[in-house]
């Protein structure tokens, strides 16, 4: 499917997904930034979450391949997880082209707000490996398509909450989680966009815009992340999660 939009509002769209790749490598949340403009620039719901999963796929693909090549994560040792990743995400893109996310839309904010206040007052959070609090296969086959299933049904904050989840319940260093949720995002984005697709739901002339500004933003995003490690990411979550719940709290007035 095809809308007819300006060379501006595109153009827009594309300086936004830039910015949204880079934070997006860095502590997810930038569709944050990326649904809200599509629907400014009155683009349907549906078609707005098709064509943003669109372009960052392309951000996260972008920011996978820096992680993998930095020897940041490596994906052949998280194959249930992302299949679990996968598997989830398919589950909630059909159920939100069948239904509205209103009872997810409650229950985000509280969990946003969560995130928030542990990433901030979390001590050397991700500094250093920490003893699981779950085992691998519990992360694998019941978390990551959890989180998956919430990324097909609404979205924004996915990445953060892969990465977050991966130190709070693994007790993995944040640059690795990081990287191993930009994989698992990739993942899930793929999950969701094929259905999209198949569900005529993607603006292509506007998704493909965008990824020329996802794949650039990613790209520097995630080679800070290598070069600064908890010291960007941290702040950058408390950031991301304090805009998010603004957001929320503005909508519900």
């Amino acid at each position: 499917m095809d809308l007819q939009l300006s060379l501006e509002v595109i153009l827009m769209l594309v300086a936004v997904a830039g910015i949204a790749g880079f934070i997006d490598a860095i502590a997810g949340g930038g569709g944050l930034l990326t649904i809200p403009a599509m629907l400014l620039a009155n683009i349907p719901p549906v078609l707005t979450l098709g064509t943003n999963k669109l372009q960052a796929a392309s951000g996260a693909l972008a920011a996978s391949i820096t992680m993998i090549k930095k020897g940041v994560v490596q994906p052949v040792k998280m194959k249930r997880a992302i299949i679990g990743a996968f598997s989830g995400a398919v589950v909630g893109t059909i159920a939100v082209q069948l239904s509205p996310p209103d009872l997810l839309e409650r229950l985000i904010p509280f969990l946003i707000a969560a995130i928030g206040i542990y990433t901030l007052f979390a001590p050397s959070l991700g500094e250093v490996e920490a003893e699981p609090r779950i085992s691998e296969s519990a992360w694998q086959k019941l978390v990551a398509p959890l989180i998956g299933i919430y990324d097909g049904y609404v979205g924004p904050g996915t990445g953060m909450f892969f990465a977050l989840g991966n130190v709070a319940l693994r007790g993995r260093q944040i640059i690795v989680a990081t990287g191993a949720a930009k994989v698992l995002n990739l993942s899930t984005n793929i999950a969701s966009l094929i259905f999209f697709i198949l569900g005529d739901n993607v603006l292509w002339t506007v998704g493909l815009s965008m990824m020329v500004g996802q794949v650039i933003g990613a790209y520097f995003g995630s080679h800070m992340v290598v070069k600064g490690g908890s010291k960007i990411i941290r702040p950058v979550i408390v950031l991301v999660c304090l805009a998010m719940i603004a957001k929320y709290v503005f909508d519900a007035s």
